[in-house]
């Protein structure tokens, strides 16, 4: 094959195209420190914060962020297990965050994250195994799992908005449904989670309200997306107002339905804000596509 040109080389990785990842600024742990003491305050539990920040992070493509998150959440956790947990609820979060923010940023996140892991909790990541493979036994009942998940996302509106997703292209709900809210977005049977990925016993599930949580700091972060925002805003509430939240195979989440109402959803939603201005640096905004300026 042949080599790239200088020339070519030099233009990908001109800094007018931002071509790494973002570095973390010095406003990063205060931010986290401030929104994790607030989380407390309000009665918000670690689950909640942890995902909160790390789709932030994700998004605005800062493995740097992460890695602060999971040291801050070791420090306010008092369980010997909890460095493990807290690295797979992180990187259980960076995967979903593929759904919203598509794949690129979620290998740098991912991959510079565990790099960054202690070596006695890597150790005891490197052992898994995925636990959302298809086969001919599961692959109809995964369909139904994501078709499950994206009614209760968008009850009321389910079926018209699959209709006019179909008319954009008769593909594009197919690949939603199938390739995001059935095989990433809904989580596999705790049975096969067990078999697999989790099978030391580390068991870190990011349910319906996170994984709520998850889009909606995602599409905040990255700017652009107002309606799709409203529409995961509502995803959460219907969480609660349906009993999804409760249903069984769903873990707690403290104070998840005081972040589906009014205060709550001011509240995540100013904190997104501040995480994205304290990545980014005073000013910066997101990084996800602030447009390509030259330099002459």
């Amino acid at each position: 094959m042949a080599k790239l040109s200088d020339a070519v080389k030099t233009l990908i990785n001109a800094s007018h195209a931002a071509p790494g990842i973002t570095k973390g600024s010095a406003q990063v742990q205060p931010a986290l420190k401030r929104f994790a003491e607030d989380a407390h305050k309000k009665q918000v539990g670690l689950p909640s914060w942890v995902t909160v920040s790390t789709a932030v992070s994700a998004t605005m493509n800062c493995p740097d962020a992460m890695t602060s998150i999971f040291h801050l959440a070791n420090e306010k956790s008092d369980s010997t297990t909890a460095p493990a947990r807290n690295a797979e609820l992180i990187r259980e979060v960076g995967l979903k965050c593929i759904s919203f923010n598509g794949i690129p940023r979620s290998i740098n996140c991912l991959n510079a994250f565990h790099g960054s892991l202690p070596e006695d909790v890597a150790s005891t990541l490197q052992a898994r195994k995925p636990s959302r493979e298809l086969t001919p036994g599961n692959v109809e009942a995964r369909k139904a799992t994501g078709l499950v998940l994206w009614d209760s996302v968008y009850t009321g509106f389910e079926r018209k908005l699959l209709d006019k997703l179909a008319r954009s292209h008769p593909d594009l709900p197919v690949h939603i449904l199938n390739g995001h809210y059935s095989n990433l977005l809904s989580n596999p049977p705790r049975d096969e989670v067990l078999a697999g990925a989790y099978a030391q016993n580390n068991v870190t599930v990011v349910g319906r309200v996170l994984t709520s949580l998850v889009a909606i700091s995602c599409l905040r972060a990255q700017t652009g997306v107002g309606p799709q925002v409203v529409s995961h805003i509502f995803g959460l509430r219907k969480a609660y107002e349906q009993g999804d939240a409760t249903a069984a195979g769903e873990v707690e989440v403290k104070g998840g339905e005081w972040l589906a109402s009014d205060e709550g959803n001011l509240w995540l939603l100013e904190h997104v804000d501040r995480l994205v201005e304290a990545v980014g640096g005073a000013g910066q905004g997101t990084t996800f596509a602030p447009g390509i300026k030259a330099k002459l």
